[in-house]
């Protein structure tokens, strides 16, 4: 039987998410913060629900530790195409007290995905997680190589001194509680195509828990498009507040709008009561633009993820296994992954 990823297991996760975040803030991996949990689920759990499973892990009816997997499955986009995804990939996070459990989220993953290729984002400040990853045959995933790898940082500020946002002549700012749904929606289409998002993923988003109208943040343009949006998320218990996603339209780049957005958005989460802010952005070397961006607004580096992967691997005639690439092509044996240094 099937246990679906529901709601109230989403706040158990958030709740994982504030605990690390108040001790360990590093060690919290990319894809199971606070307000980055809420987005993922929130946008796909009605389209790509089905494909995915998981599982907690509690301790003194706590919960420490939680993995899920999101399973081989089929995309539509808003350009019309359709995309196979045709790997599985884990979202997972252990409390740094209650380290070993990783074991335990490697192998339940192993049995879940099956024989596909398998891909985990770790955090690249946890050693002891990465070593175990190793151990189990998991390698840097040659995507996140080189000057324009695919990796993303994490980045932080403090709250305490926000500078005034300053828009272009005839531009405003709204909430999406004033612009609407079909607003919201549309902003997020134009800035992100081709991309899965549609009335039904906001409708998920909506119904995720932090998510409020009037920390949607958006820019309206003279001629009415909302030429720049972006969602913050509210952890009370941290004081601190997640830009998750920020996108502006093509037609409107380069405009200063996503820099007083920000700023924009900064100040609303201080009178909200937040202290501090993150935003997270591609951290090579090769992938400036919103890295600059968010550096002129007063954000640093906090942690960094490190994407692994483990290679299908298909029978061959005589008991020869060969290993495939990311790309799925075959590529020529390679011997099992170093083990990493705890």
């Amino acid at each position: 039987m099937v246990t679906p990823l529901t709601v109230d297991d989403l706040r158990l996760m958030q709740g994982l998410a504030q605990r690390v975040t108040a001790v360990r803030p590093e060690l919290v991996n990319g894809d199971a913060s606070y307000g980055e949990l809420a987005w993922n689920w929130g946008k796909d759990h009605a389209a790509a629900g089905a494909s995915w499973r998981r599982e907690l892990w509690f301790a003194g009816g706590d919960l420490v530790a939680w993995a899920w997997a999101r399973l081989p499955h089929r995309v539509r986009r808003s350009d019309g195409t359709v995309k196979d995804v045709a790997g599985a990939s884990l979202a997972h996070q252990v409390h740094p007290d209650h380290a070993p459990l990783i074991d335990e989220v490697i192998a339940w993953y192993e049995a879940t995905a099956g024989d596909v290729e398998r891909a985990v984002l770790a955090g690249a400040a946890d050693e002891f997680a990465l070593a175990r990853w190793a151990a189990h045959g998991y390698e840097t995933d040659p995507d996140a190589l080189g000057d324009t790898g695919s990796w993303t940082q994490l980045n932080e500020r403090d709250l305490a001194d926000v500078a005034a946002p300053v828009l272009p002549a005839g531009f405003r700012f709204r909430t999406a509680g004033e612009a609407g749904p079909e607003a919201a929606v549309q902003s997020h289409v134009d800035a992100w195509a081709p991309t899965t998002y549609t009335a039904e993923s906001y409708e998920g988003v909506r119904q995720a828990p932090a998510y409020r109208d009037d920390l949607h943040v958006l820019v309206e343009a003279p001629d009415g498009t909302m030429a720049c949006s972006a969602i913050l998320w509210l952890d009370d218990a941290n004081e601190t507040v997640e830009f998750e996603p920020v996108g502006t339209h093509p037609g409107f780049r380069r405009r200063g709008l996503a820099r007083a957005l920000l700023l924009h958005g900064m100040r609303l989460a201080r009178a909200a009561g937040a202290r501090h802010a993150t935003v997270a952005c591609l951290g090579a070397p090769g992938h400036p633009r919103a890295r600059e961006l968010y550096y002129s607004v007063g954000f640093r580096e906090l942690s960094r993820d490190a994407p692994l992967l483990k290679a299908w691997r298909l029978p061959r005639p005589g008991g020869v296994r060969r290993a495939r690439t990311p790309s799925g092509s075959p590529a020529a044996p390679r011997s099992a992954p170093a083990r990493r240094p705890a």
